[in-house]
This record gives structure tokens, C-alpha cells and sequence, in this order.
């Protein structure tokens, strides 16, 4: 039996390669670019190509657009890259 709890569970989830710790649950496209690209917020003009990996639920994988988020699970993958529009 397990009971329900209120505390966060975090996962390990990776942005082009490099690991973070990231409460259970969802992700938006914003917060993974600014994973990956630190200054995203100061330039929202510049846009990025998301794509996922062991997503969680019915969308194991797939591409995260502007303004959309994930469930991420333990491992979730993300290849976040600039795609050339200014």
C-alpha cells in the first residue's frame, strides 16, 4: 500500500547531455531552453527547436512548442537547438 504524499518527488532529467534535478511533474518549453540557454528570458525573439525523450504518460516522446509542457519521469531527455531564426 502506498498513501498518497504532498511532498515533490524529483527526477533526474537531461538537456543535451547534462543532468538536473527537476521536481516530478511538468515542464514548460520555456523552462527547458532556459535549462539549456541560461539568458533565454532576456531573448525571446530567438526561437529553439525542443525534442523528447521517456516522457511520461501517453507522450513518451515527441517536440515541445513554445507555450506547451511535458511530464517528465526519472531520465525525460531533452535536445533543445537553435533553429536559425532570428
Amino acid at each position: 500500500m502506498s498513501a498518497k504524499s504532498n511532498d515533490k518527488k524529483v527526477v533526474s532529467i537531461f538537456v543535451n547531455g547534462t543532468g538536473y534535478e527537476w521536481p516530478k511533474g511538468e515542464i514548460t518549453y520555456t523552462e527547458v531552453v532556459t535549462l539549456d540557454v541560461p539568458d533565454y528570458p532576456q531573448h525571446p525573439e530567438i526561437t529553439y527547436s525542443v525534442t523528447f525523450k521517456r516522457g511520461r504518460g501517453n507522450k513518451p516522446e515527441g517536440i515541445l512548442a513554445p507555450g506547451d509542457s511535458v511530464k517528465v519521469k526519472e531520465g525525460t531527455s531533452f535536445r533543445v537547438s537553435p533553429t536559425g531564426q532570428s
